[in-house]
């Protein structure tokens, strides 16, 4: 879903009133497609994929302890984490 909003195909919006500037180090709320993701913005910068919810409400989370999860962000190359970082700072 990342890729997909990156590339133009999908769009992002957050959830809540609050900006990713105001996220300044904490979790941010997006959904895309009914995809809700929380990414933590680490003092503005992208840093992380804490969990996503399908819109049927399958749940995944990507913490250190679920050894089948892969962060999603992690799987990005470093043009497209700059790219989904600057999406995220014009929410």
């Amino acid at each position: 879903m990342l890729r997909e909003v990156i590339f133009g195909r999908s769009v992002m919006s957050k959830v809540g009133q609050q900006s990713w500037a105001h996220a300044y180090s904490g979790h941010f709320q997006v959904d895309v497609d009914g995809w809700r993701m929380s990414i933590y913005n680490d003092c503005d910068q992208l840093d992380y994929c804490e969990q996503c919810v399908s819109p049927d409400g399958r749940r995944w989370s990507f913490d250190s302890g679920d050894r089948f999860g892969t962060d999603p962000i992690a799987l990005l190359s470093t043009w497209e984490h700059q790219t989904l970082e600057q999406l995220l700072k014009t929410l």
